[in-house]
């Protein structure tokens, strides 16, 4: 295998058969676990100033107060981004409603969503006793595609068979993965790659390649493109990057999605790593940049919020407890709130009446009963 230098070459294309008819090419990467040096004179630029961003905006996490409870709509803000690159188009206000309140036709979209959380959270919180390894990998591709439509594509394992991108058949694919064969050796050397302390790679460098090499491996039958930005993640709080999951790329991708596809696809066709790299950090200082503006946001609606509470006088204590609550997921019922308060139903519609006439909560469903209530300004900071 070619290797990853100043020559740099993206891999070789291998032909294959398709039944007895077909010949078709895949794509076989070259090996990643190996130094890299790159050659455009703005990526030191970009790097340092992504380093210098992202530092930031860890040193600012670790000052918010509550801030496990802010992180979980990070998480749930970079599903439903991740998710609609796929082509779902479930949009933050239905990602934080109950399934009951979500349309029949849309409960697939929504189900996905809900699996991506799941499957964050649960990766986030294995990193405490595994490394990032495909074993991960693969119990977080089980949960992300339990229950939904790609339910039926092995999830949980490595593709035994060859899958494309793009097209409706091999025939007219715009992109063919390696073929199965080739996966064990592959996924082995990128799993080196990942913890290879001798590289003296930088960082945020090793990431940008880590994923592409994982999207142009595409280990899995569906799912690929979610689970590898969802290592984006989990890679910047195992290298001690972050020490909360506050950066996710997904936003960004969402918005350049054609730039995005393209910065891939020119690695394998013109073996240029260089452009990738540059488009990675420059995903990573931007997003750096608005994470930091929306945590100052919530800081300051916080403090109104806290605000509008304290003229509610006895009630003060429960409306912030309910408060702390609605930072983690800015939606609920009358029910659901008076379970979490341990109040009576009469006294926690009346704590919600209140909360609503001072313009912290906002009534979405118009009926007079099973109302659901949201944190809307909230909301709206995460709908940007």
């Amino acid at each position: 295998m070619p290797k990853l230098q100043n020559n740099f070459s993206a891999g070789t294309y291998t032909k294959h058969f398709w039944g007895k008819e077909y010949e078709y090419r895949s794509f076989s990467p070259s090996l990643v676990n190996q130094p890299y040096e790159w050659q455009d004179k703005r990526i030191p630029v970009l790097l340092e100033e992504a380093i210098r961003l992202v530092g930031e905006l860890n040193a600012y996490s670790l000052l918010v107060p509550d801030v496990d409870f802010f992180i979980q709509m990070h998480v749930r803000n970079e599903a439903v981004k991740s998710s609609r690159i796929e082509g779902t188009r479930t949009g933050m206000d239905e990602a934080v409603l109950p399934k009951e309140e979500i349309s029949p036709e849309k409960r697939d979209d929504w189900t996905e969503v809900q699996n991506y959380i799941k499957a964050t959270n649960y990766s986030i919180a294995q990193l405490r006793k595994l490394p990032v390894c495909m074993r991960l990998l693969n119990v977080a591709h089980r949960i992300l595609l339990s229950g939904v439509r790609g339910e039926h594509k092995q999830p949980g394992e490595v593709r035994i068979a060859q899958n494309w991108i793009g097209g409706t058949n091999i025939q007219t694919a715009g992109f063919i993965p390696p073929h199965p064969d080739d996966l064990p050796d592959m996924l082995k050397d990128l799993e080196f790659f990942w913890h290879n302390k001798g590289l003296n790679m930088p960082n945020l460098i090793k990431i940008a390649i880590s994923h592409y090499q994982f999207e142009t491996i595409h280990p899995f039958n569906d799912g690929n493109g979610r689970v590898g930005r969802m290592l984006i993640s989990l890679h910047l709080i195992e290298m001690g990057i972050l020490k909360k999951p506050t950066l996710y790329l997904s936003d960004f991708f969402e918005k350049n999605k054609a730039k995005y596809y393209d910065a891939l696809t020119f690695v394998r066709e013109r073996n240029d790593l260089d452009q990738w790299l540059i488009f990675f950090l420059s995903a990573v200082i931007e997003t750096a940049k608005k994470s930091e503006d929306t945590f100052e946001k919530i800081i300051s609606l916080r403090a109104s919020y806290e605000k509008k509470i304290f003229e509610l006088g006895r009630r003060a204590k429960l409306a912030h407890a309910l408060l702390i609550q609605l930072f983690s997921k800015p939606a609920t019922n009358v029910s659901g709130a008076s379970k979490h308060l341990k109040t009576s139903i009469s006294a926690t519609n009346t704590l919600i009446r209140e909360m609503e006439k001072v313009g912290i909560l906002k009534e979405v469903t118009g009926f007079s009963r099973n109302r659901i209530f949201i944190l809307h300004e909230y909301l709206d900071l995460f709908k940007r």
